[in-house]
């Protein structure tokens, strides 16, 4: 009887030993993600006027990847995030429009986690669609903390917009299927949303995704006069430009707030942490210092899609202070993230993910990284004009040459200001580039789901929001969302 039961408990400690390892191959993950702010607004990046001491000093404990590229504007780069494929392919070729929508046939990355056990949370901008199918609660966000459409306050043609006369402070926010009157700035309350959610999670012991995308430093600039009054009068620094700075800043604090909650918990060499330093290039702050980059948000040139991407896992043996110059993208994100969980890839998932993971290069940022060539497209064509934008606001790039506009050729080794057009000069690149981006262009045609898009004629979010509180058009009262005018 002893022995039997002495080989039930050595059966039983085996059992929980497997389980841990299990566990432990499973990090909590937290992606940190500012809206608007570029490679230059940082002051471990050079900024000679930014005040950022707290990704200052994680930038000393992560690996650094400094030629990392996103969309050139925010939907389409959360789309690539949520997807690990080029945005075109989820039908995202504007901010509204109805075209921000995410494919409803698209496996998003918060479903992609949930099937290996991971609990979910999106805390601040989503910008994906507004409609009850394409919101973030139906696209497997256990806990969503958000503000409608693309910003905080702004209202688009179409159905993309937030809460009526919504502000930075005191905000209406989206919180499990209702609007919620807050108290405070916008920043502040998503972060400290966030910390209490992961909070509750860590205590059942049940791994995390939080995905906290943020709305600053995204216009409108409303933002407490303390938060940004201390930059005013800095060189080059006017009162719009201070106040983008000023909301940079609290982003910066409040992530340092979440650094230390981490190392309280004593969970901070178990959580994987992510800081994608902004979803597109720089806006406001680029005439002070814009990293020797030609372009901004808008643009396909390189300030227009490099950002700053932070990894930092110690249990994960990610290298502390080191920098890699591999050429990655947002869509290495979500192959990554499933690598690093062990997820098993449906078909399906399989043949959406265009993106490679980036494990090889955490391990060893000297790791051989294949040739790739990456596609920036800004989009917003005019409706039923997609043929005649193909070679507008566009670039192909690969490690060293990037081709703009099909007539622009610069080698970012030599030129990395992309100054000047050697395209005379490289006769071979050029063709290789424009069979590379012909045979995109075909492939993303079929996908783009969303050109002849509408949606209801009040925006979702407000009519909700009219529905719990009262007020607004009278239709908004009635009216309720349908899915059967969803339209994809």
């Amino acid at each position: 009887m002893n022995c039997t039961l002495r080989l039930l408990a050595a059966a039983a400690m085996a059992l929980l030993a497997g389980r841990s390892t299990v566990d432990a191959a499973k990090p909590n993950i937290i992606l940190v993600m500012p809206d608007d702010v570029g490679y230059g607004d940082y002051r471990c990046l050079g900024n000679p006027v930014m005040r950022t001491p707290s990704v200052d000093a994680f930038k000393k404990q992560s690996l650094l990847f400094t030629q990392f590229h996103v969309s050139p504007t925010c939907a389409p780069t959360r789309a690539a995030l949520m997807s690990g494929r080029h945005e075109f392919k989820n039908g995202v070729t504007h901010t509204i429009y109805e075209r921000e929508r995410l494919s409803l046939d698209t496996v998003t990355l918060p479903q992609m986690l949930k099937s290996v056990g991971y609990t979910t949370g999106i805390f601040g901008k989503w910008h994906l669609g507004d409609e009850e199918a394409y919101r973030p609660e139906s696209r497997g966000f256990d806990e969503v903390y958000t503000h409608g459409g693309g910003g905080i306050g702004q209202t688009y043609p179409g159905s993309c917009g937030d809460a009526p006369g919504n502000s930075n402070i005191d905000p209406a926010l989206w919180h499990n299927g209702k609007w919620e009157k807050t108290t405070g700035y916008c920043t502040d309350l998503f972060f400290t949303q966030a910390i209490k959610w992961m909070d509750s999670r860590r205590e059942e012991s049940q791994p995390f995704f939080a995905y906290i995308s943020l709305n600053a430093a995204h216009t409108p600039l409303v933002l407490p006069k303390e938060y940004y009054q201390h930059y005013l009068g800095k060189p080059g620094v006017k009162e719009e430009t201070a106040k983008f700075f000023g909301m940079v800043e609290n982003v910066d604090a409040n992530f340092g707030t979440l650094l230390k909650q981490l190392d309280d918990w004593g969970v901070a060499d178990d959580t994987l942490v992510i800081y994608l330093a902004s979803d597109n290039g720089g806006t406001k702050g680029i005439h002070v210092f814009n990293a020797g980059m030609r372009g901004s948000k808008g643009r396909p040139y390189q300030g227009g899609t490099r950002v700053p991407c932070f990894f930092r896992w110690p249990a994960g043996g990610i290298p502390a202070g080191q920098e890699c110059d591999a050429l990655t993208s947002a869509i290495d994100i979500y192959p990554t993230l499933a690598a690093i969980t062990g997820a098993e890839l449906s078909d399906k998932m399989k043949q959406q993910i265009e993106g490679r993971s980036m494990l090889p290069l955490l391990k060893n940022p000297s790791a051989p990284w294949p040739a790739r060539t990456l596609v920036h497209h800004v989009g917003r064509w005019p409706k039923g004009e997609v043929e005649q934008w193909k070679h507008k606001e566009c670039a192909i790039q690969n490690a060293r040459f990037t081709l703009v506009n099909n007539k622009e050729l610069y080698d970012l080794e030599a030129d990395p200001e992309e100054r000047t057009n050697v395209i005379e000069e490289h006769p071979e690149t050029v063709a290789e580039l424009r069979e590379a981006y012909d045979q995109w262009w075909s492939e993303v045609q079929p996908l783009l789901v969303n050109e002849d898009a509408f949606g209801p004629k009040i925006n979702p979010m407000k009519a909700l929001y009219w529905e719990q509180f009262g007020g607004g058009p009278d239709a908004a009262l009635r009216r309720r969302m349908n899915p059967a005018r969803l339209i994809n």
